[in-house]
């Protein structure tokens, strides 16, 4: 009883011997209890899997523009299949704007049970008093300490190296379409190792007898690192040209300069 039951103390196995028609002492059930190695509390990574279904993660990160102008990104996530459940990118954000945020990510009886963040100054007494308006318990991340927010941090890591690393943002609107052309990548087509190597919104496998194999545009375009901007059918390339950054239209179009100096 004492080996399958970590947590159980010698008072407890003593009650449950006393239920079971065993008259055993107390001090004797202490005394030949297993000793566990360890902590008998439970682990971070244990509370994150029993409640992975009720927690959302959320977090803030920067990336630059062509002409190196710092852009703030904020992302939440559901833990439960990595769905980004909300996004966006502002310019200059606040307590009030992130509170903001919470609620439309949330709206009516679809707020989770539990909230991780970080122990950054933008979360003030707006966001705390927003969360318990939604019925949300804030789970706060320790000092130095990413890995406790590991899904959230893997999810930036992998915009950086596959949307940010091969792509020129010119400005929020702009940085606005990029985030929803990836993020539908992102729930469609891109597999996770977590999701036993299945999408956020559940991709079918195709019979090897249903034909031909067919190209998936957001997967193609994100794979070889090019980005297809849909609303204007052009896909740019970067140039080094004299100090400048030149964005050459491969369909034969006049190049844009970006000044650097």
């Amino acid at each position: 009883m004492s080996s399958k039951n970590r947590l159980w103390d010698a008072p407890r196995i003593h009650g449950e011997l006393l239920k079971l028609g065993y008259d055993i002492c107390e001090t004797t059930i202490a005394k030949y209890m297993v000793r566990h190695p360890g902590p008998s509390a439970q682990t971070w990574r244990t509370f994150i899997l029993n409640h992975m279904s009720e927690m959302v993660a959320i977090d803030f990160f920067t990336g630059h523009t062509a002409t190196f102008r710092t852009l703030n990104a904020f992302v939440i996530l559901s833990l439960d299949r990595r769905k980004i459940v909300h996004f966006n990118a502002p310019t200059n954000p606040t307590a009030d704007w992130t509170s903001l945020q919470l609620i439309q990510a949330f709206p009516f009886d679809f707020a989770p049970r539990f909230l991780i963040r970080d122990r950054d100054g933008i979360y003030g007494n707006q966001v705390i008093e927003t969360l318990k308006i939604l019925g949300i318990n804030q789970v706060i991340t320790s000092r130095r300490s990413p890995w406790q927010n590991g899904y959230c941090e893997r999810v930036i890591g992998s915009i950086r190296r596959e949307c940010f690393d091969h792509v020129f943002v010119l400005n929020e609107k702009h940085l606005r379409r990029i985030f929803k052309e990836y993020f539908s990548y992102y729930h469609k087509s891109r597999t996770h190792l977590g999701l036993e190597k299945d999408t956020p919104t559940f991709r079918s496998t195709q019979a090897m007898d249903a034909g031909p194999i067919k190209c998936d545009p957001y997967s193609a375009a994100y794979t070889i690192g090019i980005f297809a901007m849909l609303h204007k059918k052009v896909i740019l390339q970067a140039e080094a040209v004299h100090g400048s950054v030149c964005l050459v239209p491969i369909f034969g179009r006049k190049p844009v300069d970006i000044l650097l100096n």
